[in-house]
């Protein structure tokens, strides 16, 4: 499993769209050289067909049906990933550069450990030299350079609990893979899911370095317009990303903030 920093990375040729709110969005291109790493590189894998039990509902069947056969969860057993979601987090840094050596990163929503995983690869948390903190609702197991914190992010005494843990220093990157529990309306889902962006925008402005990075998953319909509208007073580079590991027929996609400007009231 090889998990090159940031820094060392080859060139990525990023596909530009441009989405419903007027800023560039991204698909990231992996390079050849890095396709080792990420699913297809042991031939074409044959499908697998689930049948249906007894028991088993027709939704579990689809779902089972979907794990088996997606080339980003067998990828991930082969290279020892937590979970599929790490190669998105992969694919936007190869593209964008928002994890460097010695850097600080706090993640999110971190379970099953899928992007402290990456993160802390690519800051060499394992070696001290950077730090990964990982927040959590859920348990997590303990993974090597990162610092776990159970606890719910909707507390109010959750973000001081981060902040404590942190300590004096601010933190290079924060990043926000949360998503709340699906409705079925697509609405509904999309309005919850872009409250738990502003919230963790609003913990980002408390505790990110100048010039540091905010990336928080939304869904297709992107960012609301008064928050993409604060994010771009914020920071200075403002988009929406989706990386190639996200499921095609998902709505997941990924506002990502650059270039914190220190200066922004909180």
């Amino acid at each position: 499993m090889v998990f090159p920093s940031g820094a060392g990375n080859p060139a990525v040729s990023p596909l530009l769209i441009e989405n419903a709110a007027g800023i560039a969005m991204t698909k990231s291109k992996t390079p050849k050289s890095r396709r080792a790493s990420g699913p297809g590189t042991d031939g074409r894998a044959l499908k697998v067909k689930v049948k249906k039990a007894k028991g088993r509902s027709t939704s579990s069947v689809r779902w089972l049906d979907r794990q088996l056969n997606d080339p980003y969860v067998t990828a991930a057993k082969r290279d020892g990933l937590r979970s599929r979601a790490a190669y998105k987090l992969m694919e936007i840094d190869d593209a964008h550069s928002i994890l460097q050596p010695a850097q600080t990163v706090v993640d999110l929503g971190a379970a099953p450990g899928g992007w402290s995983q990456i993160a802390a690869k690519r800051v060499n948390a394992e070696t001290g030299a950077g730090r990964v903190i990982a927040v959590d609702l859920l348990a997590m197991e303990s993974l090597s350079g990162v610092e776990f914190i159970q606890l719910d992010f909707d507390d109010e005494h959750a973000p001081l609990a981060i902040e404590e843990l942190i300590g004096d220093t601010k933190v290079d990157v924060v990043l926000s893979d949360m998503a709340a529990a699906s409705t079925g309306h697509r609405q509904t889902d999309h309005l919850r899911i872009v409250g738990l962006c502003e919230v963790a925008l609003d913990f980002a402005r408390k505790i990110l370095k100048p010039r540091g990075t905010f990336l928080a998953k939304v869904l297709q319909g992107g960012t609301e317009k008064e928050l993409l509208a604060a994010m771009k007073k914020d920071f200075e580079r403002v988009r929406h990303v989706k990386p190639q590991a996200s499921r095609a027929q998902s709505s997941e996609l990924y506002v990502l903030a650059q270039g914190f400007r220190a200066t922004a009231k909180i």
